[in-house]
């Protein structure tokens, strides 16, 4: 059976925009969404694929949760076969072995315009490195993100597109809860 991941961006972040697990899983069901299962509180809901596209599955999800609980909130949905592909697309294996220093960026579509990216002298902010791969853009930083430069200027590119990341740990629990 094939399954989506849907990726809700700025859930439960420090305070603001409240939506317990346990609610996630009750509108995922409620909009008719089978063999449902949420993982962590920050907006990670992998499910039967309801055989729409991905785009009309993340509107349906935008819309129920502006509706029933008045948040506006991002939704960004991934196939099972598309996570999968990101996970073997990782630029970055050696960072597998400390997945919290490695985040991958998923994006609405791919960027038209990278020069903010490509502007970034990545020799000034080694060891991190990042990566853009198609819609997601791997970032690695082995001393940690909340310290990274380099992060904080990824974060603030402009690309126009959407986006929201997810460590190491959570795309490969993502992708198991699907193939499970």
């Amino acid at each position: 059976m094939s399954r989506q991941i849907a990726l809700l961006r700025g859930i439960n972040v420090g305070g603001h925009n409240s939506f317990p697990k346990a609610r996630q899983l009750q509108l995922a069901e409620s909009l008719g969404f089978e063999d449902v299962s949420v993982l962590l509180q920050t907006g990670n809901i992998v499910f039967a694929d309801p055989g729409t596209p991905p785009e009309a599955t993340a509107r349906t999800l935008h819309e129920a949760i502006a509706a029933e609980l008045g948040l506006s909130v991002t939704v960004m949905v991934r196939t099972r076969e598309e996570l999968a592909a990101a996970v073997a697309a990782n630029p970055f294996p050696q960072a597998v072995p400390e997945p919290k220093s490695l985040h991958v960026t998923f994006l609405s579509a791919a960027p038209a315009d990278t020069s903010a990216l490509d502007a970034l002298d990545l020799d000034a902010f080694a060891p991190d490195r990042f990566e853009l791969v198609g819609r997601e853009l791997f970032l690695w930083c082995p001393g940690g993100i909340g310290r990274s430069k380099l992060a904080e200027k990824v974060n603030r590119a402009r690309l126009g597109v959407t986006a929201t990341s997810r460590n190491w740990n959570t795309v490969t629990k993502l992708l198991a809860l699907a193939d499970a």
